[in-house]
């Protein structure tokens, strides 16, 4: 069963190879209209993340901003199925790293750096964008699917050329791997821990929230310099992705402060352009335990 759901899954993708982006996006848009209008995918979920994190916000305004991000959604969707069959020069040229200094000193100084990013704009074509366009060697993380076959498909389509995934089971492991120079870790960092007790807690758009220790935990113990991956979508199909030194000697730094930092710059980011960060996810599901 497995490998004939492997079989139509490569079969629907294969579809998408002969597909222009200008066909694909009026997809998206009847997408949009469905996932929306017609479904109501986690609306509910959208509109109370929207109206806690911009409390200022009248009604009209939330609900502008939502619909702007279903749009944003449905590209994404589109895109994120695209990229399967898409060429790493074709994605190159539509996910450009317009500001690669800050990692590249590091690099020169024969030091892996940790690259943290929330789920913003698209961050699923970084792993094949980002093998010709940094010195570090990429090394992404995700999640291992159950069905081996499609599992094995994503391993070597979502990353090209020296760009490689470790999966998150392993990832302690993946920080001590010897890769022959000098890796970048892309950490997506803003998603829900599993456990509440272990989290760091922070301020995040005006709500109590749970975060990840993982990226400061392994930059603290390895001494790895931590960058903030900024990404602009320029326009549907089209993006920018500018790195911003978040810390440089993070053994120095007291427990918290570099995750308190990345989710105050992620935050900043939202607030530029709202629509285009992932409202879908039940990211503040988890509450404080009593001290």
């Amino acid at each position: 069963m497995n490998y004939l759901t492997y079989l139509v899954f490569r079969a629907f993708v294969f579809m998408f190879r002969f597909i222009p982006f200008r066909l694909l996006f009026g997809l998206a848009d009847l997408v949009f209209y469905l996932v929306y209008h017609i479904v109501g995918y986690r609306k509910q979920v959208v509109y109370d993340n929207l109206r806690n994190s911009f409390p200022e916000k009248s009604q009209p305004e939330i609900e502008a901003i939502a619909k702007k991000f279903y749009h944003h959604f449905a590209d994404m969707l589109i895109e994120s199925l695209k990229a399967f069959t898409m060429s790493e020069d074709d994605v190159i040229r539509r996910y450009k790293f317009t500001n690669t200094d800050v990692p590249d000193g590091f690099y020169k100084q024969g030091l892996p750096v940790i690259c943290v990013a929330g789920h913003y704009g698209n961050w699923e074509w970084a792993g094949i964008a980002a093998g010709k366009q940094m010195l570090h060697k990429p090394v992404g993380f995700y999640k291992p699917l159950s069905n081996i076959y499609i599992d094995g498909y994503i391993q070597k389509t979502r990353v090209r050329g020296r760009s490689r995934l470790a999966p998150i089971t392993k990832t302690a492991e993946t920080f001590k791997t010897d890769w022959g120079e000098p890796a970048i870790f892309y950490m997506v960092a803003d998603q829900s821990p599993s456990s509440a007790r272990l989290a760091y807690w922070v301020d995040f758009l005006h709500q109590e929230t749970a975060v990840l220790h993982g990226p400061e935990k392994y930059a603290r113990v390895h001494s790895f310099p931590v960058v903030f991956a900024y990404v602009k979508k320029v326009k549907r199909g089209y993006y920018t992705i500018d790195f911003k030194l978040l810390e440089a000697e993070p053994q120095h730094t007291k427990t918290g402060e570099i995750t308190g930092r990345f989710m105050q710059m992620l935050e900043e980011v939202i607030n530029e352009h709202p629509e285009y960060y992932l409202w879908s996810h039940r990211r503040w599901k988890l509450k404080r335990p009593n001290s």
